[in-house]
């Protein structure tokens, strides 16, 4: 059974920083393309950033570029989102998704993801 939980979420002022963990089990976890996810209230869920199989290729969201870094520790099976100069709009919550695929294009497309985390929730305040 895959499971994958996320956690490190919480209430951060503007300009502050969160790391944001996901701890994936019951999957080949070196395998796969690894993403974070965001949905904010009343929005539709856009894609923050992806990693490759091996962390040689990372790719960012327009809106997240320069400010979060995403990485990942094959040996603890865990994927991290570090999150610099949070804005308000930042606030969502935030999902770990696993994919095969290993195209940069791919890595984009929430419908290319196979397993999915329930969320840990950001909150920047203003």
């Amino acid at each position: 059974q895959v499971q994958l939980v996320e956690s490190g979420g919480g209430l951060v002022q503007a300009g502050g920083s969160l790391r944001l963990s996901c701890a994936a089990s019951g999957l080949a976890f070196s395998t796969y393309t690894m993403g974070w996810f965001r949905q904010a209230p009343v929005k539709e869920r856009e894609f923050v950033a992806a990693i490759s199989w091996t962390g040689s290729g990372t790719y960012y969201g327009d809106s997240v570029k320069g400010r979060f870094t995403i990485s990942r520790d094959n040996a603890k099976n865990t994927v991290y989102l570090q999150m610099n100069s949070l804005k308000p709009e930042d606030t969502a919550d935030y999902y770990c998704a696993a994919t095969s695929y290993y195209s940069g294009g791919a890595a984009r497309q929430q419908d290319k993801y196979d397993f999915w985390g329930q969320g840990t929730q950001v909150t920047v305040s203003s």
